[in-house]
C-alpha cells in the first residue's frame, strides 16, 4: 500500500504511502535568473507546433486524459500505460510528442511557455475545452505551466515525479547531451550494430545502463544515415528553461496530485511551500520502491493510483 503526504505536515490516511524519511536530499542547482511569466512575446514564441499525437479509447463522461512525456521521451512511453488507462474505464487518452521529440517538428525554442502553447494548439485543433492533464518529469512542467496559464483548459492536474522549481544539475544534462553530439556511426551498419556502438561511445558520460538504453530510443535510421531524433542544438540551448520552471503568482485551483516515486529525490519537503503558493488543492503522493520513472519502476501502483484521482465518470 502507499499512502499521502500531505502539505499541512500532519499525518493522514491516503491511498499511495509516504514520502520516506530515509530519502537522500535532493539535488538542487543555483537559481537561474528567470523573466516572471508571461515573458516578452516574440514571433517565434507565439508559434505552435502541431504536436504528433495518438487518440485512444472512445469518448466517454470524464474530460479526456492528456499525456505528457519527459526530456529525451516520446509518446511511446506512455502508450503502454495509455492502454491500460484506457481497458480500465479511464476514457479517451491522447499520447502526445513535444517539440523536438519524437515524430513532432522541431522548433530552436524549448521553453515551458512554448511548449504550453504547443498543447493548447493540439487541444484546440481537437475540439477539446477541457482535459486531465498528466506529465512526467518535462512533461508535468509543461503540464503545470499550461494549469497555471490557462486554467479553464485544464480541469485536474498529475505532475508525476518533479515539482515546480530548479531540478537536476545542468551539468548532468548537458553532459548526456554533449555525449549523444559526439556518438559517430558510420554509413551502412545494422541497427543492432548501430546501437551497439553508440551504446559504446555513451558509456563513459552515461555510466547506467538503462539510461543509456533509453537514450537510444532516440537514435533512428533516416535515408541510410543514424541520427537522433530528438533535436540536440535545442535541448542544449534551452537546458537552464528545461531545469527551472516560470515564475507564476497567481494559483492554479483545480485538483492537483503530485506523484513520486519514494526513491527519487525530485519531490521532497522543500517543494512543499511552492507547491502549496501555486496549487492549494494539491496531493503528494510517494509510491513505495519507485524511482524516477513511476510508471515503470511501479506500473499497477501507478496505474490504480491515477485511476483513483480521476473524477467519477
Amino acid at each position: 500500500p502507499a499512502v499521502t503526504t500531505p502539505l499541512a505536515y500532519r499525518p493522514r490516511p491516503s491511498r499511495i504511502g509516504h514520502a520516506p524519511a530515509h530519502l537522500p536530499p535532493p539535488v538542487t542547482t543555483p537559481p537561474i535568473q528567470t523573466t516572471p511569466w508571461p515573458r516578452p512575446q516574440t514571433p517565434l514564441s507565439r508559434r505552435a507546433v502541431p504536436l504528433a499525437h495518438v487518440e485512444l479509447g472512445g469518448r466517454g463522461d470524464r474530460p479526456p486524459l492528456v499525456l505528457l512525456h519527459g526530456l529525451f521521451g516520446s509518446r511511446g512511453n506512455f502508450q503502454t500505460v495509455a492502454k491500460a488507462l484506457v481497458r480500465r474505464g479511464s476514457g479517451k487518452v491522447l499520447t502526445v510528442d513535444a517539440r523536438n521529440h519524437g515524430s513532432s517538428p522541431h522548433s530552436p525554442l524549448m521553453t515551458y511557455e512554448a511548449m504550453s502553447l504547443d498543447v493548447q494548439h493540439l487541444l484546440t485543433g481537437l475540439g477539446i475545452t477541457k482535459c486531465i492533464l498528466l506529465g512526467h518529469s518535462m512533461g508535468g512542467k509543461t503540464a503545470m505551466t499550461l494549469a497555471l496559464q490557462r486554467p479553464d483548459l485544464v480541469e485536474r492536474l498529475i505532475c508525476v515525479d518533479i515539482s515546480p522549481g530548479s531540478t537536476a544539475p545542468v551539468s548532468e544534462f548537458s553532459a548526456y547531451v554533449s555525449a549523444m553530439k559526439s556518438v559517430k556511426i558510420p554509413d551502412g551498419l545494422s541497427r543492432s550494430a548501430a546501437r551497439q556502438l553508440a551504446d559504446d561511445q555513451l558509456r563513459p558520460a552515461v555510466q547506467v545502463p538503462q539510461l543509456r538504453q533509453f537514450l537510444l530510443t532516440n537514435l533512428v535510421e533516416v535515408e541510410g544515415r543514424y541520427v537522433w531524433r530528438v533535436n540536440l542544438e535545442a535541448i542544449s540551448h534551452h537546458l537552464a528553461d528545461i531545469m527551472n520552471f516560470p515564475v507564476f503568482q497567481k494559483p492554479y485551483l483545480g485538483p492537483t496530485l503530485f506523484l513520486g516515486g519514494s526513491k527519487s529525490p525530485y519531490i521532497s519537503s522543500k517543494d512543499y511551500p511552492e507547491i502549496q503558493r501555486l496549487f492549494p488543492k494539491a496531493d503528494v503522493q510517494h509510491i513505495e520502491g519507485a524511482g524516477h520513472i513511476v510508471h515503470q519502476d511501479k506500473f499497477e501502483e501507478f496505474i490504480s493510483a491515477v485511476l483513483n484521482f480521476l473524477p467519477p465518470p
